[in-house]
């Protein structure tokens, strides 16, 4: 349960704030706007209200910066309870763009902060775990994330004597995208060497888990320290979440994956419906297209020697064979490019 610790109690208009707030909760009213200047103690106010209605909180801020004051003062006031961090693992992020002006791509580029993305997974474990979990987050780090179902169910709970294979074991760190690596032990990774298995959960960075087996049974469970190796203490339970906030079950990746190849069928039957051409030609042939119309970029696709066809042939336009179908080619790309040069 909450536990609010401070030394200072409420005075004025908080505990009227408090009372009126908390019962607005219980009564399951939606919306409610807690108003005061910077200074009045709202965080302190807010503090009350959770250790009175004890219920898993969210907090959302405007930016990281706001985020991360208010978790440090959440922190103080419930020491005993865990406050989590979870705002946008980006300490870079620069879209994909195209200059046009000056032809020039830019690719997509990104830097994840490795410490932000420690405090998300052990934010999300906080909830799965346990309810007296306040969890402080940026508004724009709600956009995009993976299924918590599938988070929660693909996460591999271990406990002392329970029955599991260690092959079995290993192949479902796997599928929880954790990667098997005996040389650079780091948060996301795996090693194991007979009958013992050691794992780096995604959620800590200070320590690490080995798992000791006796044949199929799980015999210890032991926190370590990931750098020396040498035993913390012993465990009775663990939870190991998923090495990313985007796995996905098998089931549903592959739904997927027949949902894209349909929906690719359909466009290309949509395109040749409406006469489109497509041509693949070499890079010769291209530049030389391209220099003669004054274009920048383009590029042709070519279905074989039978302009209808589905088959895919590079080779269709190699060797001296079919002139005839080379240069009907050649025209088709040359009133394509002319179409698309005076289109932009």
């Amino acid at each position: 349960m909450f536990k609010l610790v401070s030394d200072y109690k409420p005075t004025g208009d908080q505990p009227k704030a408090i009372e009126y707030l908390s019962k607005g909760i219980e009564e399951g009213k939606k919306f409610q706007t807690l108003l005061g200047v910077t200074g009045s103690g709202k965080t302190f106010t807010m503090a009350n209200i959770i250790q009175q209605v004890q219920k898993p909180t969210l907090v959302l801020a405007h930016n990281k910066t706001l985020a991360g004051q208010l978790y440090s003062e959440f922190k103080e006031f419930f020491p005993e309870n865990n406050v989590e961090y979870f705002v946008s693992y980006y300490d870079y992020y620069q879209p994909e763009s195209y200059i046009p002006s000056t032809d020039t791509y830019i690719e997509k580029d990104s830097s994840i902060n490795d410490e932000i993305d420690k405090l998300r997974h052990s934010a999300t474990l906080s909830l799965f775990e346990t309810r007296d979990t306040i969890i402080v987050a940026s508004v724009s780090c709600i956009y995009g994330l993976g299924d918590p179902i599938d988070y929660e169910n693909m996460a591999v709970s271990l406990r002392p004597n329970m029955k599991v294979e260690r092959n079995e074991m290993l192949k479902k760190l796997v599928n929880m995208q954790y990667t098997r690596n005996e040389l650079d032990f780091k948060r996301g990774t795996f090693r194991a060497k007979g009958d013992i298995a050691e794992i780096y959960p995604s959620s800590q960075s200070e320590s690490a888990v080995r798992v000791e087996f006796w044949g199929d049974e799980i015999e210890k469970i032991s926190e370590i320290n990931p750098l020396t190796g040498k035993a913390i203490g012993e465990r009775k339970h663990i939870l190991i979440p998923p090495a990313s906030q985007y796995v996905t079950k098998k089931d549903k990746l592959e739904k997927a994956i027949g949902t894209i190849e349909t929906e690719l069928e359909e466009r290309i039957k949509y395109f040749k419906d409406n006469g489109a051409v497509c041509v693949e030609m070499e890079g010769t042939v291209i530049a030389s297209v391209s220099q003669r119309l004054n274009m920048k970029y383009f590029t042709f696709y070519y279905a074989g020697d039978n302009l209808d066809s589905t088959v895919w042939d590079k080779r269709s336009l190699e060797g001296p064979t079919n002139i005839d179908k080379k240069k009907e080619v050649l025209l088709l790309a040359l009133e394509l490019a002319v179409v698309l040069n005076n289109y932009e």
